[in-house]
Formats: structure tokens, sequence, C-alpha cells
């Protein structure tokens, strides 16, 4: 299944320069979080420089290209998309030059009143040259920009015109500024560098150029560096804080701490609670490269039962999650995965996966075990069943397109050829994350969404998700 506009934002400011290979290595580590296209851009003497591309980090820059792009700011995006279509038109950042200068922006996430709003402009004038939000958000900032004083209030006045989730990071020729949706969707978090300073979205990436983690960004926060110094300011009225419960389950990397929760011990705990809600005689436990693994191990330890590795993954191929169309989704699993023999041929396999969407991975993976000689596979998900769309950046599709809308755990089971097959409950859900300084969103699960959907913005949403 595909993600909708999960992408991943960096930032850095620094005084000393070196900004365009930190956010090179940056975009490295949030590279799981989207593989269609990235783009990097930079503040040299108060010029804006900007180049993406479609594809991967590693092919998109060159040494030649890093150093033309090197200065004392810089942001950079790697892209997944879905809303707004892929190509090098639709990549981030983007830019814009107007009236009071120059304009940077990287988002992660996804607005649920995108069409309003670009209906509402284009009839005050406004001309837009791509399909995204991201690029609503970078002229409401604009706009805002003309009737105040500073870019940090312009952010700080755009924001209760976005509806739904939006990580940014956003560069003037002068500040670099982060802002997080009054929900907080979407992680992102801050770090030093001795005296530079570091936006992410996730950790990982704060790790990847030897920053330390300082703190979150909080829901309804704006925060900036103006000549060298930390600046902040947040919103007045902020509902419930409704942080993707899918972040610990699948999106960010093991090694991320969001919002005070090791997602390493998020997965942990779900395999944990798994064992408790479904014990298995078996003998071996395996995960789901990647997402799957950590579950995978959290089940072996509270059900006594070993883990094994039981595919090797080619690191080569993208995630099948977040390939945009189903056809590449089913080919990569194929590319991607291939059993370990050794460690089931003629064993009884317990098998952890991140979710179960479709369902059409699932039965995928599980034949490649039985014609490497399984005996039986028990299939478990580390997260709920899927019953519902998101409409804030996770493109889990209409209900017509989910496995566990129409059919019955037994059923499903039977489709997917499972000898077993069970979902992690609820109440365990709840539990996985005690760390978290947010509460969360867990709407494609219950239905219960932040704030209330109207039938306009439903179909809206579901006409740009890509089946």
């Amino acid at each position: 299944m595909a993600i909708h506009e999960e992408c991943g934002v960096f930032g850095i400011y620094h005084e000393d320069r070196d900004c365009a290979r930190a956010t090179y290595y940056g975009l490295f580590a949030l590279q799981h979080r989207g593989q269609e296209a990235c783009g990097i851009a930079t503040v040299n003497d108060l010029e804006l420089s900007c180049h993406k591309d479609s594809g991967l980090v590693g092919d998109v820059f060159s040494e030649e290209i890093l150093d033309k792009l090197d200065g004392t700011m810089a942001i950079g995006h790697v892209r997944y998309s879905t809303t707004g279509g892929g190509g090098r038109d639709n990549a981030q950042p983007l830019t814009l030059k107007y009236v009071k200068g120059s304009l940077a922006v990287a988002h992660n996430g996804n607005l649920s009143n995108t069409e309003a709003l670009k209906t509402e402009y284009e009839y005050k004038g406004a001309i837009f040259h791509t399909s995204t939000d991201s690029e609503i958000i970078a002229y409401i900032i604009a706009q805002e920009r003309l009737a105040c004083g500073s870019i940090e209030q312009a952010v700080m006045n755009a924001m209760p015109h976005l509806l739904g989730a939006y990580s940014l990071v956003v560069m003037s020729s002068r500040k670099l500024l982060a802002a997080r949706d009054p929900w907080g969707f979407r992680p992102l978090c801050i770090g030093t560098r001795g005296n530079a300073y570091v936006f992410a979205s996730e950790s990982c990436a704060l790790d990847a150029v030897g920053a330390t983690f300082l703190r979150d960004v909080l829901p309804g926060e704006v925060v900036w560096v103006y000549e060298g110094e930390l600046y902040s300011m947040r919103m007045d009225a902020l509902p419930k804080s409704s942080l993707c419960i899918f972040e610990y389950l699948y999106f960010a990397r093991p090694d991320s701490i969001i919002d005070c929760q090791s997602v390493y011990g998020a997965r942990m705990l779900a395999g944990k609670y798994l064992a408790r809600e479904y014990p298995i005689d078996a003998d071996v436990v395996i995960g789901v490269p990647d997402s799957g693994l950590v579950a995978a191990k959290g089940y072996a330890l509270e059900a006594g039962i070993p883990y094994n590795d039981g595919f090797i993954k080619n690191r080569y191929v993208g995630r099948s999650f977040i390939s945009p169309s189903q056809q590449s989704r089913e080919r990569a699993v194929k590319l991607k995965l291939n059993p370990l023999r050794a460690t089931v041929a003629n064993k009884r396999v317990v098998m952890i996966d991140d979710s179960i969407v479709r369902g059409t991975t699932a039965k995928q993976i599980i034949k490649l075990l039985r014609d490497a000689g399984a005996r039986e596979v028990h299939l478990l998900s580390s997260a709920p069943k899927f019953i519902s769309p998101c409409y804030f950046g996770t493109d889990i599709p209409d209900k017509a397109n989910l496995i566990a809308v129409h059919n019955t755990t037994e059923e499903i089971c039977r489709m997917i050829d499972a000898d077993s097959l069970g979902f992690l409950s609820l109440e365990s859900l709840a539990k996985i994350a005690p760390d978290s300084a947010c509460a969360f969103c867990d709407a494609c699960f219950t239905e219960n969404y932040p704030f209330e959907i109207d039938s306009s913005v439903q179909e809206e949403m579901l006409q740009c998700v890509e089946l």
C-alpha cells in the first residue's frame, strides 16, 4: 500500500557553512520516509539556490552540485507522493520569489482543506504551478508576510488557515524556521551541533550529522533561528494532540525518538502485547523486514519462542508499502524478500508484520514461506484492523480497498492462506507508547478523527489516492 505525502524534512543553520552536505547526510537518514524525489535549497549571502529531482538522494546529488549549493542555511526534503502526483515539478523544497524576498518551504503531511484553499486563492488571483498542497502553504505564508513584520509571524498567521497535517521547515534569506500543526500529526525535532541548529523529521537524522537532540517542536509551535539564536512562539488555543500512531508502528526508523518515546521500545511493546493476546505453539518467530522485525523480537521474548531471521532483504528495493502503484508494490515484494529455508523449512512459524491493509502483500509473503517449506504460518499484525481512510498524510485508501472492512478475521485468514491470523487490539495499541508526550490519532483503526471531516473533503482526498 502507498503513503500519502509521507515525507521527510531537514533544515540546518550554521554560520560556518557546510550546510548543503549536512542536509545531504540528513536526507540519507530520512530516505525511508520518501523515495520518489528529493531536493536541497540553500542560502548563500542572501541568495537562494535549489536543486531537486526525481530519485534517491544518492542519485540526485553529486559533489559538484553540493559544492555549488553550500551556504549558511539549508533545507531538504525527501518525497513520496500521492496527493499532487510524482515527478520533478512537484519535488521539494518549493521556492518562490516575491516582493519581500525569497522563500523556500519543505512540508511533511497532508492538508484536509486543499481544494477549498486553492479555490479561494485562485479567485484572488493566485496562479499555482504544481498540484501539491505544499505550494498552497508557501503561497499563504508569502501573502501573510506582506501584512506583517516578520517571516515567523507570517508562518504563525498562516497556520489557522491550514487544516490537517503539516510539519514544515521554512527558509527566508535571513532566517530558518520550523513549524508543526496544532494537532502534531507529524513529528519534528530540534538539535544542536556546536553553534549550529538543526531541524529534522526524526532524531535519527540528527544522529547522522553529529547533532545532539535538544527537544521536539511542540504542536502549534513556530521555532526560528536568526543570527545564531533560537526563538519560539506558540498558538494560544490548541486542540488535543494527535500524533499519528503509525509513526511508531511503521514510518519512523526504530532508532528514532519521537515526542519522548523510543520507536524501538514502542515496537517491542507491540510484540509483547501480541504474545499475550495470541499465544501460539510454534518453533520460530520471524518478522517481515524492516518494520516487523522489532515487534517480532518483542513477541519472541514474551512468548519464550526462538527468534530468527526469516527473510533476506534486498536493500536496493524500496519499501513496498510506499511504492506508488499496486503493480509496483507486488513486484517489489518478490524482488526484495527471499525466505531463509534454514529458518523456516518444516517449522511452525509465527510471522509478525506491521499491518495488513489490502491483504495482497501478506498473501504473497505467506506463499514465499510455504514454498520454502514452512509447515505452518501464523500471521500476526502489530497494528489493529484498518477500517477507515486517513486524511492527514497516511495513504490508507477508501473502504472499498480495506480487506478488514469487508471480511472477518477468519475470512481474511483463508484468503491469505495463513494457519491463523491476529491483529493487535485497540486496548494494547493505546499502551505501546507510554512515554510519548503526545496523544494519538488512531482514526484509521477507530474512525474517531481529531476533527470532523466533511463529505466534500472526503471525496477530494479519496480522488487523490492512487490504487
